[in-house]
């Protein structure tokens, strides 16, 4: 009996990924130090997923979360299966349910990207065979904050106490990183958002919630008057996210406050930048910034495939508990690998 066999028969069952309220603290912190693991080479070699198969389903485009996935998951021994946007019967009418009933007779783990509402990824997921992680809903983005978090812990060598702007919509990626940033005790994430494409409420409440708890600093505003001193980190965004279109017509006027510039370095000359790409320059952000020293944006798309490696071996009981824990200990005395300004 080979192993895929045995897992069907015998493993726990499978572990979703659909948001980032889906992870215990010790959960989240164990993807992202392994993540930081792999991209530090420090990891063995992984087999978590042999002679598993993972399918990959991206109904919207995609360049580094479609290729991290599929590259990650053949580093972790997985075999693939993947899909476009037109190879489901989804688009003759079968249902979502019966969808995921169906691939989950034959897929170990579905990573899809619908950029549709998270609740049809919850349909995929009501069975307990096959794990189902969201690579991008409308509602949010959680494997690209933990490829954020565990870039962060690979440059700064810990998370906590960090200060990060982000500037830009809150959209999904915003989203997901206010929901993961704020489980980290000291923490201030501050967000200035174009007024009218704020956090969801939803997502504020939540967020809040976790840093009520942690000690974190959750802060939005809808200007760009008068910035604090002294982030570590600014992130954007590109102003026009995949699947969506803006309610306003004159969007591009409500939005060009918020563009990153070097300007912004005067006050946090030690910052890093940070953005999830593609990149529109001149628009959410300067090329002066984007290809300058403060940039780490190209590295952070790098850790896309290393997190995925930690997302995936997580599916399918996570990496050894031990070394695991043992990761975050070991990366913070860690010399830092990318470059510093």
């Amino acid at each position: 009996m080979d192993r895929h066999t045995t897992d069907r028969q015998g493993r726990r069952p499978a572990r979703h990924l659909i948001s980032i309220d889906d992870l215990t603290d010790l959960d989240l912190r164990r993807i992202v130090a392994r993540g930081a693991q792999f991209s530090a080479g420090t990891a063995t070699g992984s087999d978590a997923l042999d002679g598993l198969v993972a399918g990959i389903y991206f109904a919207k485009t995609s360049t580094r979360t479609r290729t991290a996935f599929s590259s990650g998951a053949l580093r972790v021994g997985a075999r693939i299966v993947a899909y476009g946007p037109g190879d489901l019967q989804l688009n003759t009418g079968e249902s979502v349910e019966d969808t995921g009933r169906v691939l989950s007779g034959m897929l170990d783990v579905l990573v899809a990207r619908t950029a549709g509402p998270e609740a049809e990824l919850r349909g995929w997921a009501a069975q307990d065979r096959m794990a189902v992680v969201n690579a991008m809903s409308a509602e949010e983005h959680p494997t690209q904050a933990l490829t954020d978090l565990t870039t962060l812990l690979r440059h700064f060598g810990r998370i906590e106490g960090l200060r990060i702007l982000y500037v830009g919509e809150g959209n999904n990626t915003a989203a997901a990183l206010a929901l993961a940033l704020t489980r980290f005790p000291g923490v201030h994430f501050e967000l200035r958002t174009p007024p009218g494409y704020g956090l969801l409420p939803s997502i504020t409440r939540r967020a809040t919630a976790q840093a009520e708890r942690t000690g974190a600093v959750l802060v939005e505003r809808h200007d760009m008057d008068v910035l604090p001193e002294g982030f570590d980190v600014v992130y954007t965004t590109r102003w026009q996210t995949t699947g969506t279109e803006k309610p306003d017509a004159n969007w591009r006027e409500i939005f060009a406050p918020f563009q990153v510039t070097a300007g912004l370095w005067e006050a946090s000359p030690r910052a890093v930048f940070m953005h999830d790409l593609p990149a529109h320059r001149g628009e959410e952000v300067t090329a002066e910034v984007l290809d300058g020293p403060m940039s780490i944006a190209f590295a952070q798309a790098t850790n896309k495939m290393h997190s995925a490696m930690a997302v995936l071996e997580y599916t399918h009981s996570g990496p050894d508990a031990h070394a695991a824990a043992e990761a975050a200990h070991d990366l913070a005395g860690l010399r830092p690998a990318l470059a510093v300004r």
